[in-house]
């Protein structure tokens, strides 16, 4: 079965910046599990996998634009230290806040007595990137998966 839209997609993946060592890998771990078409990876990887099916091998490199968006400057928010509690906070700790808008990941840029300015920009923002793809198997969504957006069950959310 091939990779289009509205079908479940698990896949291992290895990540790095291109022409560097790999920064993650889903090796010795269940592989990620998206529904194609609603945006649960980066476009440009989303893109490559069009077409693919169980068992195929692949690399591929993903421009800044089609991965995490290109960096942008400014983008920094103050934020109250009482927002960070437990966790330890230094300059270019990554570290993930909760928003209105849901879960933000996040660089410490300074730290101050009682505030922390962080950079919104996602850390791999700006990066081009290379990706080595197994397809481990494909199948068709579930009308509720396809309703909420995303895979259940193995790899997926329970519900």
């Amino acid at each position: 079965m091939k990779i289009e839209k509205d079908r479940v997609v698990r896949f291992h993946y290895t990540v790095s910046e291109q022409g560097q060592a790999p920064l993650e890998s889903s090796e010795g771990r269940d592989p990620l599990a998206i529904l194609v078409g609603h945006n649960n990876i980066i476009p440009g990887l989303e893109k490559a996998m069009d077409g693919h099916e169980a068992g195929d091998t692949f690399e591929v490199d993903v421009a800044a634009a089609d991965a995490y968006g290109e960096r942008r400057e400014g983008l920094t928010q103050r934020v109250p230290k009482k927002y960070f509690k437990g966790q330890k906070i230094a300059v270019g700790a990554q570290t993930v806040l909760q928003t209105n808008m849901g879960p933000r990941a996040v660089t410490v840029s300074k730290v101050g007595m009682s505030v922390v300015d962080v950079d919104l920009n996602h850390p791999m923002a700006g990066k081009d990137l290379h990706f080595a793809i197994e397809i481990v198997d494909v199948r068709e969504a579930q009308e509720e998966e396809i309703k909420h957006g995303h895979v259940h069950g193995e790899g997926g959310v329970e519900h």
